[in-house]
């Protein structure tokens, strides 16, 4: 059992296919759960800001009976008024776990190091696990195995296409990344993503041509503009336009789901005939951050209830 969820590589296939099992059963019978968390406080700590992560987390803490605390930079960024190791030393003297969207994954490893409680990685400059298994809970509903799917992601290689990436790798989901040139993802996660979809019968790809979504079941975006670039979209339209989720997208690559993690731009990464048309699956996939992150905490804080 893993002590902290940093970046989504604390799961292998039987630990993330256990997760998302525990998920849904946490979504279909909802009062099973509902002293899961009693007695205990989470600390939900916010350097950026944030609607679905905020809210999932919050509400979601209170309906397994928990207590959720929330804490934003008004308080002084971490590791300026005082120390990331003092943040952890002191929160965990009160808290049972820690929720942290932060700017730097190093903050997270901080925390990690110096907490004695769970600490979760609710975003970062690399990763965005949490989003992750919601994505892979969406497909689970939608389809049963995940490991006989394509799913191909298009836009600019960022944190959500890395844990993307990964978790597709460790349940056996075939993954491309399909990006403009010079936007592809991290050279190093894409090596270990590509490790792990060799031992669990998958593949990994990146490319520049959408092309290589053709055959997906689903397609997935994000906004172009990561959060904290302020570059207008305007700046990248010529850039990415090639890679919008469109009818004509759908029609060539034959997927029958469409994802997007949002905040959505329509009629940049995505058309709103597409995020509002049949194959999307956007609110659903939304909704599962709140029972992917339940049976996420319920598992770190408590194993037993399980």
């Amino acid at each position: 059992m893993f002590n902290h969820f940093l970046s989504g590589l604390e799961l292998d296939q039987q630990g993330a296919l256990k997760l998302l099992n525990l998920a849904q059963k946490i979504k279909a019978n909802p009062a099973d759960f509902s002293q899961a968390l009693a007695g205990k406080s989470v600390v939900t700590l916010f350097e950026k800001p944030s609607l679905r992560t905020r809210l999932s987390f919050d509400i979601g803490i209170n309906k397994l009976g928990g207590h959720a605390v929330y804490l934003d930079s008004q308080n002084g960024a971490m590791g300026a008024r005082e120390s990331v190791k003092d943040f952890a030393l002191n929160i965990a003297s009160w808290a049972d776990g820690i929720v942290a969207r932060v700017y730097q994954h190093k903050t997270l490893t901080t925390l990690a190091e110096f907490s004695s409680v769970p600490v979760v990685n609710s975003l970062c400059d690399l990763y965005h696990p949490c989003q992750a298994l919601a994505d892979f809970l969406t497909l689970q509903e939608i389809y049963g195995d995940v490991s006989q799917l394509k799913l191909a992601y298009l836009g600019e290689g960022n944190n959500v296409t890395h844990s993307l990436m990964l978790l597709a790798a460790t349940l056996g989901t075939d993954f491309v990344a399909v990006c403009p040139k010079g936007s592809s993802p991290d050279s190093q996660i894409l090596k270990q993503a590509e490790q792990i979809a060799a031992m669990n019968g998958a593949s990994v790809m990146v490319s520049d041509r959408v092309e290589a979504a053709v055959g997906a079941n689903a397609v997935y975006a994000d906004t172009w503009v990561s959060m904290g670039d302020d570059t207008p979209l305007e700046q990248v339209k010529e850039k990415y336009m090639p890679y919008q989720l469109n009818t004509a997208l759908l029609e060539l690559t034959g997927a029958d789901t469409v994802l997007h993690c949002q905040p959505a731009h329509r009629e940049f990464e995505i058309t709103s005939e597409v995020m509002d048309g049949p194959a999307s699956r956007i609110i659903q996939q939304a909704e599962n951050r709140m029972h992917a992150q339940n049976a996420l905490l319920v598992s770190l804080l408590n194993p037993n209830f399980v």
